[in-house]
């Protein structure tokens, strides 16, 4: 009798990264995976301890692609915006997965390769060495936060996007002035969450850079 194919780890990767097109973390599970695989659970745990190693496996491997050919130009800043945008970019083809970096983190080579170029980029900016985790970690919660965020809405369907688009448009322009002045008053220029996101993380990104940037000595 001939016995059931042996994956490899990177084959059940690349179909929970498939699977994680559609699926969110909750939904996913490892005996779908399995099923998909033509393979039995048991089978996949001799290469992941558990659902949630796996998805931190799966999200860190679109760290590692985010990184792939990465050259450092520029000064700090620009090294920094570059890692920025090569993360919101990578999660963008993949907003399942943005979710998943976001609960889970990763800890794998990926995640490295982010936390060493942005930590060296900060180490060539003039800041005291003992600055440096601090504004690290305030750097990278910043990051991820507007990534997920951002991710979030790739994930809408096109009939939840119009819902959620009406339900913005009740809420802001049939807002009763009398309980909910300032609401009225700014109801025309206020824009949807999903509305010129790009512009918004480029400048926030850039305020967070620059609030950094008067810290240093």
């Amino acid at each position: 009798m001939t016995g059931r194919r042996r994956w490899s780890t990177e084959e059940i990767l690349d179909t929970a990264a498939e699977l994680l097109r559609t699926d969110d973390a909750e939904s996913f599970s490892v005996r779908r995976l399995a099923a998909t695989l033509g393979t039995d659970s048991s089978s996949l745990y001799r290469h992941f301890r558990n659902k949630t190693e796996l998805l931190r496996a799966v999200a860190d491997r679109i760290l590692v692609a985010a990184m792939d050919g990465y050259r450092p130009e520029g000064d700090w800043r620009q090294r920094i915006t570059a890692t920025a945008l090569r993360l919101r970019e990578a999660f963008g083809r993949h907003p399942q997965l943005a979710a998943v970096w976001g609960r889970y983190g990763s800890g794998g080579t990926g995640s490295r390769l982010v936390m060493e170029e942005a930590l060296q980029a900060l180490r060539t900016s003039g800041l005291p060495d003992e600055e440096i985790p601090s504004r690290y970690h305030r750097l990278v919660i910043l990051l991820s936060a507007l990534i997920v965020s951002e991710a979030g809405i790739g994930t809408l369907t096109p009939d939840e996007y119009e819902q959620g688009m009406e339900q913005f448009r009740v809420a802001v322009l049939g807002a009763d002035p009398d309980r909910f002045p300032a609401l009225a008053h700014f109801a025309r220029e206020i824009r949807p969450l999903g509305a010129d996101r790009r512009a918004a993380f480029d400048e926030i990104l850039a305020a967070h850079l620059a609030r950094i940037e008067a810290a240093i000595p």
